[in-house]
């Protein structure tokens, strides 16, 4: 027989080793030494912080750095044709980042630098360089694109004081069907407006009227636009139900019109508009090739 005293103190010993095996297996689920994790060290922490803040305050510098070159030294000096060299040179000095950091960075800093750091930087430097670059080659630090047509442009008919608006095949090309005979009857004038993000009243236009192997050189006329600007929105054809919207900027667009002539023979007429333009760095241009077509009556093309 086994007294009360003995059997209290067996189911106490029991009680004990199951909460020891209880409190074991919960330490092991807790994170600490057992599972290899290192003991939170707040100085160290913080230098590692400092470090990383150091490391991204240099990358953002060299990218401002590295931007300024390509624009005011390396674009000057820089063809047309070899523009691919101003983004391909500056993202390529991506690869002396970890050098630079051994270079200027402190010793106690060096420690916490890994190819994770490398791989922030990169990034880093990438789109902070993409980003400046897109600032300075535009207003006000830049201009590299010449003017552009502003909207539409259109060829309109005039007779007996009445303006028509040819119909529009495409974006460059315009037309015009005779009712009779092998010419217009009437002056024919193109109509468009010139946009820029600087000054398009500094751009050279040239703009050149060829037809049958002739071309002939026209000047803009600007009292054109100065006594009927306000009427051209109310020509209309049968055709088309709207007149072209040419100048959608007001008196931001810089308009032209063009006499080609009176009584245009039926046929193609070519219109090339040339700009030239002296922008920052390098000078600018861009070229429209535009095409008229006069086409005879429907009775005579048969």
């Amino acid at each position: 027989m086994v007294d009360l005293k003995t059997a209290m103190a067996a189911a106490q010993a029991e009680r004990s080793k199951r909460d020891g095996a209880k409190n074991a297996e919960r330490k092991k689920r807790r994170s600490g030494a057992d599972l290899g994790i290192e003991p939170f060290d707040p100085v160290k922490y913080h230098v590692k912080e400092r470090a990383d803040t150091a490391s991204m305050w240099l990358v953002i510098l060299y990218a401002v750095v590295v931007t300024a070159m390509m624009r005011y030294i390396l674009m000057p000096s820089t063809t047309l044709d070899k523009t691919d060299v101003l983004y391909i040179l500056p993202l390529s000095m991506l690869i002396l980042i970890p050098q630079l950091h051994r270079m200027i960075m402190p010793e106690r800093f060096k420690e916490h630098y890994t190819k994770g750091t490398w791989f922030r930087a990169f990034f880093l430097y990438t789109f902070t360089f993409l980003s400046l670059s897109f600032l300075v080659v535009n207003p006000p630090f830049g201009d590299i694109v010449a003017p552009q047509l502003a909207n539409e442009w259109g060829v309109v008919i005039e007779h007996n004081g009445n303006y028509t608006f040819a119909d529009e095949v495409s974006g460059s090309e315009n037309e015009w069907t005779l009712e009779s005979g092998e010419r217009i009857v009437g002056g024919a004038w193109v109509l468009f407006g010139l946009a820029d993000n600087v000054d398009h009243t500094g751009a050279n236009v040239t703009i050149l009227h060829s037809f049958q192997n002739t071309d002939q050189v026209i000047e803009s006329d600007p009292s054109f636009w100065d006594e009927h600007g306000s009427d051209v929105g109310t020509w209309r054809t049968a055709e088309n139900k709207s007149a072209p919207i040419l100048l959608p900027h007001a008196d931001l667009d810089l308009p032209f019109a063009v006499f080609l002539g009176d009584g245009l023979a039926a046929g193609e007429h070519t219109i090339v508009v040339e700009i030239v333009e002296q922008g920052d760095p390098w000078e600018n241009t861009r070229t429209y090739t535009w095409t008229f077509s006069v086409n005879p009556p429907a009775a005579s093309a048969e």
